[in-house]
């Protein structure tokens, strides 16, 4: 698959005011971008993400992974959560509890019930047991070469990680994705992606 670099390159100096300003011109572009992946280009792209998400499983051998529901063009790994069910991974899905709050994680196996939350996002509809997984799925608009994520400006997850340091993080991109940005101070550093061209991690 082709890379799209978007042009719009951004410098450490400069002011949290315009880092914001410029985040927002290219989310807006790379969603762009990934909304325009379709057909076989896009499925080929989920499967091998799929796999590759298999793949590090394998070797993590995490017991639970909070994972998520592909919305707005993201990566559709649906396949491979069957298959991690399959082997014993205890999966969870993100709730939303407000609009600046942290996500929780709801126990979810595919399958199960599914009911949208307030922000239209599909959630499992049993929300009675939530936990603290040892490794998240984090869908990315966009991805830095350092491994910074741009998510949709929520800050949700930013939100999240900060309480959670030991957890594995790890981003879910497509190739289209990477971009150029400054990260924020409140930005936390993935440490491994995955893409369709592989998984990047840290050793």
């Amino acid at each position: 698959m082709n890379q799209t670099k978007p042009s719009i390159a951004w410098g450490a100096s400069r002011s949290e005011a315009d880092l914001a300003q410029d985040k927002t011109v290219l989310r807006e572009q790379l969603l762009a971008v990934r909304k325009a992946l379709t057909g076989d280009i896009r499925d080929a792209a989920c499967r091998a993400i799929g796999q590759h998400l298999l793949n590090w499983q394998t070797g993590s051998k995490v017991a639970t992974l909070a994972v998520y529901w592909p919305i707005r063009g993201e990566p559709d790994l649906t396949d491979a959560y069957w298959q991690l069910a399959q082997r014993g991974v205890q999966l969870a899905l993100p709730v939303v509890s407000g609009p600046a709050t942290p996500l929780t994680f709801a126990a979810w196996a595919p399958g199960q019930a599914m009911m949208t939350d307030a922000f239209g996002v599909p959630i499992p509809t049993d929300l009675s047991r939530l936990l603290v997984p040892d490794a998240i799925a984090i869908p990315c608009v966009g991805i830095s070469a350092q491994r910074y994520r741009l998510g949709y400006g929520g800050g949700m997850y930013d939100r999240t990680l900060a309480l959670l340091p030991a957890v594995q993080t790890i981003g879910i991109a497509f190739d289209c994705a990477r971009s150029n940005f400054a990260a924020a101070a409140h930005d936390v550093r993935l440490q491994s992606l995955i893409t369709e061209s592989g998984i990047e991690a840290d050793h």
